[in-house]
């Protein structure tokens, strides 16, 4: 599938123009997704220098994406055609009844699999019990 990920509020917390703290199994999840042979693309609102950093910051926690901001990596947008995006599944916090969460959307797409087996050998950064108490 193409699915189009949202970065503010969906990547990383909302801190819109600075990059927010990383959303609990956001980057464990799409890698996993990338490992299935599904195909990510980065559909966000930011555009120039805070989308430079927004991709740079993906691809330093190890997510490339297939497309930013376009449908596939040669689209060239002008007014003739439509900035709807063509993808198969869009993940972003703005969808009715907000952001479900990676384990949530983790299970949705994988309904016969485990979370543990899956994510099992994967290193998790350590948050603060309180910081997680905050989602």
């Amino acid at each position: 599938m193409k699915i189009a990920v949202d970065f503010d509020g969906t990547v990383v917390e909302h801190k819109y123009p600075a990059i927010g703290e990383e959303m609990l199994f956001a980057f464990e999840t799409l890698k996993q997704l990338q490992k299935q042979g599904h195909q990510l693309i980065l559909w966000t609102f930011r555009a120039g220098n805070s989308l430079e950093e927004a991709v740079k910051y993906c691809r330093d926690n190890g997510i490339e994406f297939y497309a930013v901001n376009k449908s596939y990596p040669e689209e060239v947008f002008d007014d003739t055609i439509s900035r709807k995006i063509d993808a198969d599944l869009f993940i972003d916090d703005r969808n009715v009844g907000g952001f479900l969460g990676w384990s949530k959307i983790w299970q949705i797409l994988n309904p016969n699999a485990s979370l543990d087996e899956e994510f099992r050998h994967i290193p998790h950064k350590k948050k603060s019990f309180f910081k997680r108490l905050g989602r």
